[in-house]
């Protein structure tokens, strides 16, 4: 696959704003209860791949963030893992703790305590429940401690509804034939979705077309081929 289909299919920036709520209102309000202070400060997210929990860390940090909260948010499937530099933050982001390492294991304990202590923004994801994670036991009973939510993903209504919003921000009409083509022969996850429809509006722009069912079918097409 050409490398501009990577750079194509790359999420826009999380976001509050751009998060497509459908049936997590609940786990939403916790987690914007949990930034400003007025709820639980400790909570878990799971959910299968695609249903948003990433977005909704990042987003979240980024709301924090400008709250004047020095904040960290930690994929720890990458490289970087949780460490003992974190106790210093006002609010931190652990997504896809089930990469955790024994040592980062050790971390997220200390770092857990003492944010569960002094109330600060402690939030956490993963696929499964916290008693199904592959980590120590004291850490996934502290995990279960605060609020967990299971993240659901979207409908395929909520998704064109989702697909049709983000276009309208760009200037153009997604039509639901459009939105059906997409949902039957693209990625299904919502990022990868709206990464397709940006792309399909700088192809619109750059060709002097108006967006059309063909003209997406063209979109699709340069993304697959070889």
């Amino acid at each position: 696959m050409k490398q501009l289909v990577l750079d194509i299919l790359t999420p826009p920036a999380a976001e509050l704003g751009n998060f497509v709520v459908g049936q997590n209102s609940e786990a939403v309000a916790a987690v914007q209860s949990s930034l400003s202070g007025s709820g639980e400060p400790m909570l878990y997210l799971w959910g299968e791949p695609g249903c948003g929990r990433s977005h909704l860390l990042q987003a979240a940090s980024r709301v924090a963030q400008a709250r004047g909260l020095r904040t960290a948010y930690v994929d720890c499937g990458q490289l970087f893992a949780p460490d003992e530099t974190l106790l210093d933050y006002d609010c931190v982001a652990l997504d896809n703790v089930e990469h955790l390492d024994a040592e980062a294991q050790v971390a997220v304990f200390a770092l857990y305590n003492q944010f569960r202590d002094l109330r600060r923004p402690l939030l956490a994801s993963g696929p499964c429940l916290p008693a199904q994670l592959p980590l120590r036991a004291d850490l996934t009973t502290r995990f279960g401690w605060g609020l967990v939510f299971r993240l659901q993903p979207l409908s395929d209504d909520e998704k064109t509804a989702a697909l049709q919003i983000h276009a309208a921000e760009r200037g153009f009409n997604l039509s639901d034939d459009a939105c059906r083509y997409l949902l039957q022969h693209a990625r299904r996850d919502l990022p990868s979705l709206l990464a397709i429809v940006a792309e399909l509006d700088h192809t619109s722009l750059e060709k002097q077309k108006p967006v059309t069912l063909p003209l997406l079918r063209q979109v699709l097409q340069n993304l697959t081929q070889e």
